[in-house]
């Protein structure tokens, strides 16, 4: 068993995939009163983390079957999804109740557990990552309890369980806070990478969703504009030519030049790594202006089919433009050649404790590899740069912080791992990856 990425693998001495809740809380129960064996648990989803994040050694449980709706308030528009649901199929799920989730990130093969479980995120100066949105959990924890936590019903273990990386207990159940459903008008156009970085945290204020793709050895950025309307509203001033795409140009787009040229590049500059340079500046030139209209979530998704290895850090938005000039002037200084772009996106700040973007402002830097190429040099020195400027990891990407260095820029880790003494004095929730993020005692 593997991730996406191929990055990390496990061979796990038993799999289950229950069919139901019971299911699922009979294989919980035999492995509990197999703590003196020291048998574990992980549950995985779609496997899209780039580190051992949900696999294990011991019993691993999928929640696929665990999928769909279980209610729908329509005065609070406050929806209930088992937790095995897949983040592409909930736009189809909420349709039928004019709601959508409030955000997205870039893909949405994960499943609804682990994406809140790992801090998942879009972009937008006024929205949170998925764990912010949640407002309501069914924990099954290692005693063999169904706790449902809320605010209201328990809230020190509901503030502190929305992000937990599943070392927690398992997620069955998962509340989430939806909006009326919405389009996208979405921009697209190449700008000077040097006026992106000079105007970008004011820029991310004053729109709904703003993002970017830089190509190193380049001067110029891919940069798209998302602003909100509602289904039948006119598109806002200096808009109005946007029209929905056609699935032909859309196939084009996103198949052929963004997800085939990006192979080509990469291929290439795997086996021809001078030849870097020379294609990602055609790349950044080549880049189409686009202005379209669509559905919230066929905006905010691409399909990504080019293989890599991901690190993704957290820095406060203000010290956002600085860590990305550090990093261009570190690739350039050590003559890398690195043909996969960097992608840069903002949140707001929230409240969940182990959120990256808990009590700040945030801009997130994502930093790839192709998958042949060597990331270790590259991440470590960009990880330098972004410890810097009190930096947090993704959970589901890569990173060498360890429980220490999590607790220096996490206000709230101690009382996570109090609290996971307490639901999981035993830690059979859990594995050697982390176990290396939050050292319980054994």
């Amino acid at each position: 068993m593997s991730t996406w990425s191929g990055t990390a693998h496990a061979h796990p001495a038993a799999f289950h995939a229950p069919a139901d809740e019971s299911e699922l809380a009979a294989v919980v129960a035999v492995v509990a009163a197999a703590i003196g064996s020291g048998e574990r648990i992980r549950v995985i989803g779609a496997g899209h983390s780039f580190t051992p994040v949900a696999l294990g050694t011991g019993t691993m449980i999928s929640l696929d079957a665990l999928s769909g709706i279980v209610a729908v308030d329509a005065a609070t528009r406050r929806v209930r999804f088992r937790a095995g649901t897949r983040l592409r199929d909930i736009p189809a799920l909420l349709a039928p109740h004019g709601l959508a989730l409030a955000n997205q990130g870039d893909v949405d093969p994960q499943s609804l557990a682990g994406a809140i479980s790992t801090g998942t995120h879009g972009t937008g100066h006024g929205f949170t990552g998925f764990a912010g949105m949640v407002t309501g959990l069914t924990l099954l924890t290692a005693d063999g309890a169904r706790r449902e936590l809320s605010r209201a019903a328990d809230p020190d273990v509901f503030d502190l369980a929305r992000l937990s990386l599943g070392v927690l207990g398992v997620i069955t159940e998962i509340e989430l806070a939806c909006v009326p459903r919405f389009d996208v008008v979405a921009r697209e156009q190449s700008e000077p990478f040097d006026d992106l970085l000079a105007t970008f945290v004011a820029r991310s204020a004053q729109c709904d969703h703003l993002e970017f793709y830089w190509f190193p050895h380049t001067d110029r950025a891919l940069v798209k504009t998302n602003v909100r309307v509602a289904p039948g509203q006119a598109p806002p001033a200096g808009m109005s030519a946007a029209r929905p795409r056609r699935r032909l140009a859309q196939l084009l787009n996103e198949e052929v030049l963004d997800n085939g040229a990006l192979r080509a590049i990469c291929e290439i500059g795997h086996r021809a790594p001078a030849l870097v340079p020379f294609f990602n500046r055609a790349a950044a030139e080549a880049a189409s202006n686009r202005l379209y209209r669509a559905p919230a979530h066929e905006a905010f998704v691409s399909p990504r089919r080019v293989r890599f290895t991901e690190m993704e850090y957290a820095v406060p938005l203000a010290a956002g433009p600085e860590v990305l000039a550090r990093i261009r002037d570190l690739i350039e200084e050590r003559r890398w050649r690195i043909s996969f772009p960097l992608e840069v996106r903002t949140t707001a700040a929230d409240d969940v404790p182990l959120s990256t973007a808990t009590g700040r402002e945030s801009m997130y830097i994502a930093c790839h590899r192709f998958f042949r190429d060597d990331s270790a040099e590259y991440f470590r020195r960009i990880e330098q740069i972004c410890r810097e400027f009190d930096g947090r990891p993704h959970w589901g990407k890569v990173h060498t912080l360890t429980a220490a260095e999590l607790g220096a820029v996490y206000p709230r880790f101690e009382d996570f791992r109090t609290l996971r003494a307490r639901l999981d004095p035993h830690a059979v929730f859990g594995s050697a990856y982390t176990d290396s993020l939050f050292a319980p005692e054994r």
